[in-house]
């Protein structure tokens, strides 16, 4: 999973990027509120961790911009600030989650899991699509109760397929998905991938819908 992390803090930034990359996700990280609202103009990202005391554009108004726009990425706030009016003032003007500084990684990456699976309409902390079962929590997957050794990258393109089970996902969706700035993406890299969890789980798992991406199927195609 692909996340936008907006801090201003160096030594902070560079920790929690570091502890969140470690827990399974990609991060970007903008240090400032008007940089991150154009990378939220221009990409798409299963959730956003937001400080509120930004340079150049304020973490709130950040947030009002984007649901003003129409924009559900979900979105932690992560500040220092912790009296209670700060807290519903973040919850009210569209935030999803709140968690003061000092903190916990792992009770962050967490509430990141928690919060992309509701943005998704999942309830259980396992994503279960037809014989897959995943467990973001520990990064591993199984097919058909067996459990399936897949690579970092192998893990996350079939973790946004079972997100989005019964959509179609473009290839430029699921490179959105699994790289982030400064990587380079090969110019068939997603088919490579694609290839690979075709052959660790099953042929049939993963359809090609021509011109358009790819799906993850619940069944076979003649179930």
């Amino acid at each position: 999973m692909r996340i936008l992390l907006v801090e201003d803090d160096p030594l902070l930034g560079d920790g929690i990027q570091a502890g969140l990359r470690q827990a399974g996700f990609g991060v970007d990280w903008s240090r400032d509120g008007l940089a991150a609202w154009h990378a939220l103009s221009a990409e798409s990202y299963a959730a956003v961790v937001l400080d509120l005391g930004l340079p150049r554009l304020s973490g709130l108004e950040l947030l009002r911009r984007l649901r003003a726009s129409g924009n559900r990425v979900p979105v932690m706030i992560l500040t220092a600030r912790d009296r209670v009016e700060d807290r519903i003032t973040g919850l009210d003007s569209g935030a999803d989650d709140y968690l003061t500084k000092p903190f916990d990684l792992h009770e962050l990456a967490a509430r990141l899991r928690a919060l992309v699976r509701r943005s998704h309409g999942q309830a259980a902390p396992r994503l279960r699509v037809g014989p897959v079962e995943i467990d973001p929590a520990a990064r591993s997957a199984s097919f058909e109760g067996r459990p399936v050794e897949l690579s970092a990258r192998e893990f996350a393109l079939l973790q946004a397929l079972a997100l989005n089970a019964g959509r179609v996902l473009s290839r430029t969706q699921l490179e959105q998905a699994l790289y982030g700035w400064g990587e380079e993406v090969g110019s068939n890299a997603i088919e490579v991938h694609i290839h690979h969890l075709r052959r660790k789980l099953s042929v049939e798992l993963i359809r090609t819908v021509r011109g358009v991406g790819y799906t993850l199927a619940a069944a076979p195609p003649d179930a």
